[in-house]
């Protein structure tokens, strides 16, 4: 009988290597010009959308009611109002704003609120205003939107960025034109616009009922 001798060594350890992993370097994150939050002023407004049309060339915003949406088609040659009306609507500013004031067989005047909501948004966008752009032969047809003027001490007809108005007279409000920049004008929903201005008004042509509106873009 063989027998058989089996010499149990050890086996040798196997040696691990540990391999070094790169630290990750750490890459500063550098915000574009669109990334970065500007507050707009008198001084900064114009050159901001000056940029701002070239980069964004969207020109229809849908106003949504309760009474249904009205379609607005933006002019290309009156670019600073139009970039403000797509930069508000991107910005949301006008979601939860109203239809604030009421002309019978004028206008219908949108934009503003009684919401604190809505003076916050205003604060964090900035205080500026818009010079007039009314030499590109824009009547104020009914139908046309078009920009007030600011509440303040205006000899420069300068627009309130935060508020537009809607003619609903007809065949137009032609004594306007020269004096507020109209820079769009109704595509689909006039039915609504007449809707809305035969809404019953207080003393102060505010709608006694309210009419919040909310605004998005439309290819």
């Amino acid at each position: 009988m063989v027998l058989l001798v089996i010499n149990c060594q050890e086996k040798p350890k196997k040696k691990t290597i540990k391999v070094k992993v790169p630290e990750k370097k750490q890459v500063k994150k550098t915000e574009s010009k669109d990334q970065k939050e500007i507050v707009l002023n008198d001084d900064n407004a114009i050159p901001f959308f000056y940029e701002y049309a070239a980069k964004n060339k969207e020109n229809k915003v849908r106003i949504i009611t309760q009474y249904g949406n009205i379609d607005i088609l933006l002019y290309d040659n009156t670019p600073y109002h139009r970039a403000n009306f797509i930069y508000l609507t991107k910005k949301k500013y006008f979601d939860g704003t109203m239809f604030h004031r009421v002309v019978p067989k004028f206008i219908i005047q949108g934009g503003n609120s009684d919401n604190r909501k809505s003076m916050l948004k205003r604060r964090e966008i900035g205080r500026y205003l818009l010079p007039p752009d009314t030499n590109k032969a824009h009547s104020h047809h009914r139908g046309v939107i078009s920009m007030p003027s600011s509440e303040i001490d205006n000899p420069h007809k300068l627009a309130s960025p935060y508020e537009f108005f809607i003619v609903q007279q007809s065949p137009g409000a032609y004594h306007l034109d020269g004096n507020y920049t109209a820079f769009g004008e109704v595509i689909s929903g006039m039915e609504v616009v007449d809707q809305i201005n035969q809404l019953e008004v207080d003393g102060r042509e505010m709608p006694i009922k309210n009419t919040y509106i909310k605004t998005e873009i439309i290819r």
